[in-house]
């Protein structure tokens, strides 16, 4: 090269020329996959396979015989699934079990939204204090949370009775008391996970936005009603969609504060009905064969929540 001559990465320079861009690594795209590899694996084999034995139960006539050896396992094919539409009292459970979760679903979202807007009204004492006794609830094993709440409502030691001057009542003889009784445990351990969930989201909004809507008159409904849930929808569905999984699959509230199921069945949901199916009847097909349609429920009731607001044009 001549004393004065300039390298070639110096002169396409002069001339402009746009720098080159390094080339992707080959297997780039792959690299996601496997981050994600160990936790995939987990979720397999907690969740994948379980599905996949009880969908495979659900089909066999699997009852005490086989387990223990002294019958054959035999196909059943659909034989689960036509005995349990041809069973009256399925019908009753699946309704009840619609109607008891749509409540616990209502108000739990209902009670923890208006104490996540309670937080940002509060001092911080106040604030503290509500937490701590909310989180309190939400750790509360689900048995022991049913057994204190069966102890304050008892008929002969419990306070609230006394409180009321209902005497003697028994809150767990009536379908319908028993249903309320367990519903409002359910929303005692629940709402917390709504309310903290909600209160995050309504200290990320501008402050600005807030300050705006009560300068020209809004109302605390008005303001959660037409700016506060719109900006927080994609929260709300989140916790609307984790409400309802939690609250259609109830069991131990059930199973304990009405002694597995109240008196003659009448407090019986999907989850306590497939447990009395499996374990006490010995009819292990059966109980699969529910297990599978309360996972198809919800599947459904998800994918159906979450087609409604994409056509709303939610970003999800």
């Amino acid at each position: 090269m001549s004393p004065g001559a300039a390298p070639r990465s110096r002169v396409r320079a002069r001339r402009g020329s746009p720098p080159r861009t390094p080339r992707p690594l080959k297997g780039t795209a792959a690299a996601p996959w496997l981050y994600l590899a160990p936790a995939l694996v987990v979720l397999g084999g907690l969740l994948v396979y379980p599905v996949y034995q009880l969908g495979l139960i659900s089909f066999l006539r699997y009852t005490q015989a086989q387990v223990s050896g002294g019958e054959p396992t035999a196909f059943r094919g659909l034989g689960n699934y036509a005995e349990l539409l041809r069973d009256d009292q399925f019908w009753r459970v699946l309704l009840a079990t619609v109607v008891f979760a749509a409540a616990c679903v209502l108000c739990t979202l209902a009670v923890g939204c208006a104490l996540a807007v309670l937080l940002t009204r509060v001092r911080a004492v106040p604030r503290l204090a509500l937490m701590l006794a909310a989180l309190g609830a939400w750790a509360t094993p689900a048995v022991t949370g049913s057994t204190v709440w069966l102890l304050l409502f008892d008929a002969d030691f419990g306070p609230v009775n006394r409180i009321l001057g209902l005497g003697d009542h028994s809150w767990t003889y009536g379908r319908s008391s028993a249903f309320l009784l367990v519903l409002l445990e359910v929303v005692w351990c629940s709402f917390p996970f709504v309310m903290v969930t909600v209160y995050a989201g309504i200290r990320a909004v501008p402050a600005e936005v807030l300050e705006a809507a009560a300068l020209d008159g809004a109302s605390q409904w008005r303001i959660w009603r037409s700016v506060l849930a719109p900006m927080l929808r994609p929260i709300l569905v989140v916790v609307t969609i984790q409400s309802v999984i939690w609250d259609f699959k109830v069991f131990t509230q059930i199973y304990v504060m009405t002694g597995g199921g109240g008196i003659a069945g009448q407090n019986l949901v999907l989850n306590v009905y497939a447990y009395q199916k499996a374990f006490a009847s010995s009819q292990y097909g059966l109980g699969s064969a529910i297990g599978v349609v309360m996972l198809l429920i919800l599947l459904a009731v998800t994918l159906v929540y979450l087609r409604l607001l994409r056509r709303q044009g939610e970003e999800l």
